[in-house]
């Protein structure tokens, strides 16, 4: 499955920018959660795959520092893009995350 990055206007990717400022032992998870999906895709072991609103999925990881989620939505059959990321200290969902993520999926889908 190919996976694209939310880009911002400017060209911006926020979520490169977040994975960059994570330790080396989060950014190798990332690295092998990327992989995983590309090569298994919704079949990627390791993770998982939650729907959280419509269109809009997350996939759901541990890493050395603890758990991280990824805002998504599936673009074309092949094809993913990751919108918003951010590391999980609650139970649900925060709102803040969740708006960030559907405003993003909007601009992604032309919605």
């Amino acid at each position: 499955m190919e996976i694209k990055f939310y880009q911002t206007v400017s060209g911006r990717s926020p979520i490169e920018d977040f994975i960059i400022d994570l330790p080396k032992l989060d950014q190798a998870r990332f690295a092998d959660v990327f992989e995983g999906i590309e090569k298994y895709g919704l079949d990627c072991p390791r993770v998982q795959f939650k729907p959280l609103r419509g269109k809009l999925w997350e996939i759901k990881f541990n890493a050395k520092s603890g758990g991280f989620r990824i805002a998504y939505v599936i673009v074309e059959s092949d094809s993913m893009t990751w919108l918003h990321v951010f590391k999980k200290t609650t139970q649900k969902t925060p709102l803040g995350d969740l708006e960030m993520a559907e405003k993003r999926m909007k601009e992604v889908l032309g919605l």
